[in-house]
């Protein structure tokens, strides 16, 4: 039996050997389609190199793309399980010529491969052309030797391929397998044709026209090939079976699932394992990809398949979460031809097993308020649509679910109630933010989320990618096109750039559309939690229009600067934590680009030591470059698993949670509840480097620091003014602290003796007073000086020689600089109690134009601007002891 990876292999190398360029699968999310929730075919990757829009450095390539069709206009999901090929998850086998080779080579490539390489039987065979396509028919009829009648001309779009409703397109030929006359159905084009006996296994677009418009269709210059075939139907083709779920992948994804939940295929539970074998193939790529379970876009159909297959694992009486068990079996039979499941074999698991586990509660839950609410219903009744509403908006149990679960029974669902229920609550919704006094804008950010959605971020995994303008907003109001000059908001469907929250700055970045058109986007923001708003000027370029396909790219630098800036928070905040308390909470935070900002909660300054050690630790988990890992979980069982969150903070039904670096006891070093974007490793951050502490509030400290590019530069900074300052003193850099400390201790014995100088300069030269001794005034000692240019730090030590000096008495001493006069008065303790400093100074004071004055019963000092009145001053205080 060939094997489903040998099919794989053998398909590439025979195109690999006739000049083909072997390409790797593209990733499931599209990166150049953004129509397309998920890659449904082999040439959505090549798209823009068939419509010239990007070259590649080859013109002929070969490649098994994974694709995934469950969600709008191409969804197999309800089908799943109950037919031979229907599959969400499959692998498009296609060889491609861009400009190259044509129908001939194509259909010479096709036929040697199917009869001579794989020994196909070509009697079983059938092609179809499109009704006018002559060329084709007689190449199909020279090449292959195939008789007229296995020559089938088909006058339906079903062999006529378009991009859209414009751009390439062409005739298509289709090649049948004939699985044999015990098997109903008749060959294509026949009044039999769905049966079951004539599959389709390849189809071949001959990308020959451009499309203009409605009515005019032009000759490519260069046509092309794009063909598909899918890797599922030929296996069965090969391995001698018409079922595609009884090949080898499927066998063995089935019998694990047997296994595992304990219950054989039998016919009650044949379509159960095949849901569960099918659904684990998509939910492990979809995740490997990137995608992650949510409420909105691509994670809710992600979401829509996993609970399909818990769902029929429940049916099958699985007792504990199963699918994550099925993860090494899904590796073993397709990890060797894509490797990124291995890589991602971790997170697969534990999404799988984090979302079964809960939904397992709201299934067991919702199943049994479901049949409360049908008890009365027979077949053919209907469930009311509010009923359906209250079980998914109060118990979480989803519309389509509920569906699924009551179509066993005959019993539909009103959805027209269900969709006025919903619509009731977001009017409610409406009205509760308006009243909240939040922005007065927000309705035209209600009517837009209204109409399409959330904007899906898909930033997490990449920097760049297309999508479809769904509002323009110009000045408050939507608009349908936007022209060179105006200043505007951009709501696209989905997009790479980060809007503003949770402390982290907006992401800038470019936006190019039409023929050669770009501006720069200066900041991006998010409305209502779920609409990201980019900031944009048309400076040159226009017109932008609703409806437009454009190219978003983030800017790398800045949002490397972020993610720096902001892993390193989490480990500050945890750093923090392990050195002052688990009082530490975050009270607030700002991330810029290599610039953080993180407000906490404690009493008193951090010492330095204390922050020192908080930097050491940090830099030693980045100089650890252990991964960074994320989950998805509940808000509850997030903080139950001891993650930290904000207090005041929003979450939704689900929270990411980041993991960062490893204690001594081998545990996370921070786990933080986190919607922000990261770093992939620790190392990546480079360096923390803090550059304050303070106060900000009662209670509140403030720390501010530097990463990565900008920590580094900080740091130069400072190298360069410390070889400055070792460059004047004449020392080496790491002289210099003892050098500045005996340069400090000289300048403050210096200060002294000048200081000493100065005030036996002025004691000696000319004084206002009594300079020789003291005088009798009430029969009080009283020694009263006016000294010019004496430094008023001096008055107080010569008071209190001068009280020494006289033993009992009343000194007064006034200080002139530069016209304002500075006075000291003071007491000796044998008078303190009958005469007062603090009094006699506010009479000098008022005397020298001042007021006030203060200091203790035997010692005060005070001032005035009027230093020629000194002698004034004087004679008042006399005047008061008289």
């Amino acid at each position: 039996m060939t094997s489903s990876n040998d099919i794989r292999k053998s398909f590439l190398d025979h195109f690999a050997q006739a000049g083909h360029t072997p390409v790797a699968s593209a990733p499931l999310v599209p990166q150049n389609d953004p129509t397309l929730m998920f890659v449904n075919a082999g040439m959505v990757p090549f798209k823009n190199v068939f419509t010239g829009l990007e070259s590649r450095p080859y013109n002929k390539a070969a490649s098994s793309q994974k694709c995934v069709r469950a969600g709008g206009k191409h969804n197999d999901l309800d089908n799943v399980g109950y037919t031979a090929r229907h599959h969400t998850f499959f692998e498009m086998l296609g060889n491609f010529s861009f400009g190259d080779y044509f129908k001939e080579q194509a259909i010479t490539l096709a036929w040697d491969l199917l009869t001579r390489q794989w020994g196909l039987d070509k009697n079983r065979l059938t092609v179809t052309v499109y009704h006018t396509d002559d060329e084709a028919a007689a190449l199909w009829k020279k090449i292959a030797g195939l008789p007229e009648h296995r020559i089938i001309r088909i006058a339906t779009n079903d062999n006529f391929w378009s991009m859209g409703d414009t751009g390439p397109c062409g005739p298509c030929s289709e090649i049948f397998w004939d699985h044999g006359d015990h098997i109903f159905g008749g060959p294509p084009g026949s009044p039999d044709e769905d049966g079951d006996r004539f599959v389709e296994i390849w189809n071949l677009v001959f990308m020959q026209y451009e499309q203009v418009d409605a009515n005019t269709r032009l000759d490519l210059p260069r046509p092309s090939i794009d063909t598909g075939m899918g890797l599922e139907r030929i296996a069965a083709v090969l391995q001698g079976v018409h079922d595609n779920y009884d090949t080898d992948t499927f066998k063995t994804l089935i019998a694990a699932s047997e296994d595992k939940v304990g219950k054989a295929l039998t016919a009650e539970a044949r379509a159960s394992h095949r849901v569960i074998a099918d659904h684990l193939r998509s939910s492990g790529f979809l995740v490997a990809d990137g995608v992650l379970p949510a409420n909105e876009g691509r994670g809710y159909v992600l979401r829509r398949i996993m609970r399909r297959a818990m769902r029929h694992a429940h049916l099958l009486g699985a007792k504990e979460p199963l699918m994550h068990q099925l993860v090494p079996a899904l590796l073993g039979t397709m990890g060797q031809a894509y490797p990124e499941l291995g890589r991602a074999q971790a997170l697969i698991e534990e999404t799988l097993k984090l979302e079964e586990t809960r939904f397992r509660q709201t299934l067991e839950r919702g199943l049994g308020l479901l049949d409360e609410a049908t008890a009365r219903l027979q077949s053919g009744g209907t469930l009311p649509g509010d009923v359906a509403f209250k079980l998914y908006d109060t118990f979480g149990f989803p519309y389509d679910l509920t569906e699924d679960a009551l179509r066993a029974r005959g019993i539909a669902v009103d959805r027209a109630g269900f969709d006025a229920a919903m619509a009731e609550q977001r009017r409610q919704a409406r009205a509760a933010w308006t009243g909240s006094g939040e922005a007065k804008d927000a309705t035209v950010w209600f009517d837009i989320a209204d109409a399409h959605g959330a904007t899906e971020f898909t930033g997490y995994s990449s920097l760049t990618g297309e999508a479809q303008v769904v509002a323009l907003v110009k000045n408050g109001q939507q608009v349908e096109r936007a022209d060179a000059g105006d200043s505007l908001v951009l709501i696209t469907n989905q997009t790479p750039f980060y809007g503003e929250s949770g402390g982290q700055a907006g992401d800038g970045g470019t936006l190019r559309w039409g023929d050669g058109l770009q501006a720069q986007i200066t900041d991006t923001r998010k409305a209502l939690g779920k609409l990201h708003l980019h900031d944009v000027t048309l400076a040159d370029g226009g017109p932008l229009r609703v409806g437009d396909v454009v190219r978003l790219d983030v800017s790398n630098p800045k949002r490397g600067a972020h993610r720096r800036a902001h892993s390193a928070t989490h480990l500050l905040h945890a750093a923090l934590r392990r050195r002052l308390g688990g009082h530490v909470t975050q009270k607030g935070s700002s991330v810029a680009e290599d610039y953080l900002r993180f407000d906490f909660s404690h009493q008193k300054p951090v010492t330095a030591a204390e922050l020192a050690a908080v930097e050491a630790d940090v830099n030693a988990q980045i100089l650890g470059n252990r991964e960074v890992s994320t989950t998805l979980m509940t808000p509850e069982d997030a903080i139950a698993a001891g993650a930290m969150a904000l207090f005041g903070e929003k979450y939704g039904d689900e929270v990411r949670v980041l993991a960062m670096g490893v204690d001594d006891r081998a545990a996370p070093y921070s786990v933080e509840l986190c919607g922000g974007t990261h770093v992939t490793a620790l190392g990546d951050i480079g360096l923390l480097k803090i550059t304050s502490e303070s106060a900000v509030a009662s209670g509140v400290r403030r720390i501010e620091a530097k990463t990565g590019i900008a920590a580094r530069e900080w740091l130069n900074e400072r190298e360069a003014l410390l070889l400055e300052a070792a460059a004047t003193i004449r020392v080496r850099p790491e002289e210099v602290p003892a050098r500045v400390a005996t340069l400090m201790d000289d300048r403050k014995r210096l200060e002294r003796e000048l200081a000493d100088a100065k005030r036996a300069l002025a004691l000696a030269g000319p004084a206002t007073g009594s300079k020789a001794g003291p005088e009798q005034v009430n029969g009080l000692n009283f020694q009263g000086q006016v000294l010019d240019g004496l430094d008023p730090k001096a008055l107080r030590g010569l008071i209190d020689e001068t009280k020494a000096a006289l033993g009992s008495g009343i000194v007064v001493m006034i200080a002139v600089n530069d016209g304002r006069a500075s006075v000291a008065v003071g007491v000796t303790a044998d008078l303190t109690s009958t005469h007062s400093a603090v009094d006699l100074v506010r009479v000098a004071a008022a005397a020298l134009g001042g007021q006030g004055g203060g200091g203790r019963p035997d010692m005060a000092q005070a001032g005035g601007p009027d230093g020629d009145k000194a002698a004034d001053a004087l004679a008042a205080v006399k005047a008061a002891l008289a």
